[in-house]
């Protein structure tokens, strides 16, 4: 199985490769000892869509000239276009959208002709009884607490790919959680496309406080991280209980995606400038010695150089740990396809650079600060480019997205956590000793 995307498309991934080998089914990592190719693909942007394309090609040459005798492609791609990848790679023998990944076994086995249902909103989610394989390292794992959205932000495609918003019991989330830690997980990061509006749609108030007080009981995790806050759903009682319990590593993932009130209206987004900056400062106040991650999209169209320049002061304002910047997609399907103002890619491409060149001189200003400091690090093993160093990181660095911690003095098994001394410091990674 190649799956492509987010931690949430990886879940879906898991998810299937449960049901597979409890069918008795086994997974190998060469394609060419394969009998089946799975592609678990990503349609969010175009580079996503091509990464998943090109990964296509890839498996139905092997499927062409090797053993393989099935290619399934499952997942966003397969949801939104189905149609043609079919017309275009005749090597597909199966696809599914993200609503049938309960399906998988009758797309593998070749019992019937399974093809992606594009024109029906997806309504599945799996539970705690659902079979899943873990290919994250021992020590993580990540649990999908909702699925869909909402929202109509006029640049995202996601709510057409993944449904309306869908939230799990609390009780359902907490028995998969109980049961990775008996398996020996020590973080668990929780992921949706938005996980603030979590338990909404089941009539509660501040359903992700309740959600994480009920997660903090459970024995044997150290760790419990949120990912992806929408700012219109971030409640103080949401992040009182981010403050107030002791498993909840303090950090904060938000997408904010522009600054300008012009370019925040053609967007679909709910919140202007002046608000985003006072709901930083909120978010602060309340948890202290949080840290603050966010992504922002360039080169939407319309968007000024006024309106850039007003972003790159709001970014000074901020000081954000951490800064995704992605130019803007154009996707078929949503509003922002037929808006006038094109900016050209070159500029996009220079807007983006400028943004994070901006954002590493506040990065490595805020991580100077930590020099000398002691903090507790969660080792993942050596280092990739070095047998003699760690490699690991804070809680309030978040795993593949972040920098890390390099630990260049001490030994440690990985999913072990380690009180380390910082000393050095770089805009995203830090050196750091045991003591």
């Amino acid at each position: 199985m190649v799956s492509l995307g987010c931690p949430k498309n990886l879940v879906d991934g898991e998810v299937m490769l449960g049901h597979l080998t409890r069918r008795g089914h086994r997974l190998v990592t060469d394609p060419r000892k394969a009998d089946v190719l799975v592609v678990n693909t990503c349609a969010f942007i175009d580079r996503a869509k091509q990464e998943s394309i090109d990964a296509i090609l890839e498996m139905a040459r092997e499927k062409a000239t090797g053993r393989p005798r099935r290619l399934v492609v499952t997942g966003c791609l397969a949801q939104r276009y189905d149609e043609e990848l079919r017309r275009e790679i005749p090597e597909i023998d199966a696809t599914l959208g993200t609503g049938q990944v309960e399906d998988v076994l009758r797309a593998v086995e070749g019992e019937a002709t399974v093809t992606a249902d594009a024109e029906r909103r997806p309504e599945w989610i799996y539970d705690h009884t659902t079979p899943r394989v873990l290919t994250t390292p021992s020590h993580l794992a990540y649990v999908k607490i909702s699925e869909g959205c909402d929202y109509a932000c006029s640049f995202c495609i996601i709510p057409t790919l993944r449904g309306a918003h869908r939230s799990r019991p609390v009780e359902d989330v907490a028995a998969e959680v109980e049961s990775l830690a008996e398996r020996g997980v020590k973080e668990v990061v929780l992921v949706a496309q938005d996980s603030t509006r979590y338990g909404l749609d089941r009539g509660m108030r501040d359903g992700l406080a309740a959600l994480l007080r009920r997660l903090g009981r459970v024995d044997g995790i150290r760790w419990i991280r949120v990912m992806y806050a929408y700012p219109a759903t971030v409640t103080d009682g949401i992040l009182d209980a981010i403050a107030g319990e002791e498993k909840v590593v303090k950090y904060v993932d938000m997408p904010l995606q522009h600054a300008s009130e012009g370019v925040l209206k053609r967007m679909r987004r709910p919140t202007g400038r002046g608000n985003l900056l006072g709901m930083v400062e909120r978010v602060r106040a309340r948890v202290p010695g949080v840290a603050f991650r966010t992504s922002f999209i360039v080169g939407f169209p319309g968007e000024t150089e006024a309106d850039f320049q007003e972003l790159l002061g709001f970014v000074r304002a901020a000081e954000f740990d951490h800064v995704g910047v992605f130019t803007f997609s154009d996707e078929e399907g949503t509003p922002s396809f037929e808006l006038a103002g094109r900016v050209p890619p070159a500029v996009k491409e220079a807007r983006r650079r400028r943004l994070l060149a901006r954002q590493k001189r506040i990065s490595a200003r805020r991580s100077r600060r930590l020099v000398g400091r002691r903090a507790e690090v969660l080792v993942e093993g050596a280092h990739p480019e070095s047998d003699l160093l760690l490699r690991g990181r804070l809680s309030t660095q978040a795993p593949d997205i972040d920098g890390s911690v390099i630990i260049n003095d001490g030994s440690a098994a990985a999913g072990s956590f380690v009180t380390c001394e910082i000393t050095e410091a770089h805009p995203y990674d830090l050196v750091a000793k045991i003591v």
